[in-house]
């Protein structure tokens, strides 16, 4: 149902503005978000002084084409330090820059948040894969905490460590800053162990592996690589350690229990690929050399996931009635409407098999139910 931009009703949203329950659409076991006019704001960096209005957008903000950005600063839908400009307008360092936003969210899957423990000070849950923790790029509502907020009224909420969003697990929330800090402290002091579950291809070594490789991140490419330990010189990367002990085999998959020592992004997954036994369904780390066989069994998981759900009546996934397109407003100058997700979203994404199981500190053990595929029978 198209409506002209004259006859809609645009309420605008702040990071303020409560995720409610109301604001999520369940389909064929994926959480939408109901598309929402947000207010996106930045200052101008000195690189950009100088330039128009629309070359600024044009050049740094390619998601959208030249034409767009020309017409949302005729509507008003960018502005400069709260005021209309015209498509000329020179921006000067450190301006305030609004963009008026019909904000689409990109889908996660339809799982429960599970409440495991909680306190007067502490909630731990179970995070499910394809989940963000908390607030970042594109996510807002579609987050561990906009979901307990919205369907359990729980906030405020401060995590105390992260999980990458394909990653499933124990997530622990303190309910104060204060106890936050005293969490963070323990971590950074070492004082707190994190044990991590994996399912990797081939048949892992039988005694304790210990990798000591430093970690080395690349932020463009979104992915990390390994180098070895300087003795003589420090390399580019971080130092890292990672234990790691087979619980269990059948030849062709393990069950591999993850200790790792430091914290570095995407450490367990990289420093399994040092071994030969990367994590069985990780299209980012699956090395050359198992390349054939894991790849297989990789899209025949996400065929059978993606199966399962479009069945709403899986224990764990929630259960809504289907809604249609209607159900939310179509803004005219959007390039992600009609549509939920917005554009580049392929839907392809699954939950990685690496999975937190515990965590644990001076005077305290938080830990979490292991995951199906943890079974290799």
């Amino acid at each position: 149902m198209k409506r002209n931009r004259e006859d809609m009703e645009i309420v605008w949203q702040t990071p303020a503005n409560p995720p409610e329950r109301h604001d999520y659409i369940f389909r064929n076991g994926i959480r939408y978000v109901k598309p929402y006019y947000f207010e996106f704001i930045s200052h101008a960096k000195n690189r950009w002084a100088g330039k128009t209005i629309v070359d600024l957008f044009a050049d740094e903000f390619k998601g959208r084409n030249r034409d767009y950005y020309a017409a949302a600063v005729k509507s008003g839908r960018i502005q400069v330090d709260g005021k209309t400009v015209s498509v000329f307008y020179r921006v000067q360092s450190s301006q305030k820059i609004s963009h008026f936003l019909h904000r689409h969210e990109p889908p996660v899957m339809a799982l429960d948040v599970k409440i495991l423990h909680k306190g007067e000070d502490v909630l731990t849950v179970c995070k499910p894969a394809s989940v963000p923790v908390h607030p970042c790029g594109q996510y807002r509502k579609n987050t561990v905490v906009g979901i307990l907020q919205a369907e359990h009224d729980l906030a405020p909420l401060f995590p105390i460590h992260r999980l990458d969003r394909l990653v499933s697990g124990l997530l622990i929330l303190a309910r104060s800053a204060s106890q936050a800090d005293i969490f963070r402290q323990q971590i950074e002091s070492g004082m707190v162990q994190k044990q991590y579950i994996a399912k990797v291809v081939g048949e892992f070594p039988e005694e304790e592996q210990v990798v000591n490789l430093r970690v080395n991140f690349n932020a463009r490419e979104g992915r990390s690589t390994v180098e070895p330990e300087a003795k003589d010189e420090k390399g580019n990367g971080k130092a890292a350690c990672t234990k790691f002990t087979r619980i269990c085999t059948n030849g062709k998959y393990s069950i591999v229990s993850c200790h790792p020592i430091t914290g570095r992004t995407h450490q367990i997954r990289v420093h399994l690929q040092s071994t030969g036994h990367p994590i069985a369904n990780d299209p980012l780390y699956l090395s050359d050399d198992v390349d054939s066989n894991s790849r297989r069994a990789f899209t025949a998981h996400k065929t059978a996931v993606k199966s399962s759900h479009s069945s709403k009546s899986t224990d764990n996934c929630i259960s809504e009635p289907e809604e249609s397109v209607e159900d939310f407003g179509i803004d005219p100058m959007c390039t992600n409407c009609p549509n939920l997700a917005p554009i580049g979203y392929d839907g392809s994404e699954e939950g990685l098999w690496l999975h937190c199981v515990r965590y644990s500190g001076p005077d305290w053990v938080y830990e979490c139910p292991y995951p199906d595929w943890a079974s290799l029978s």
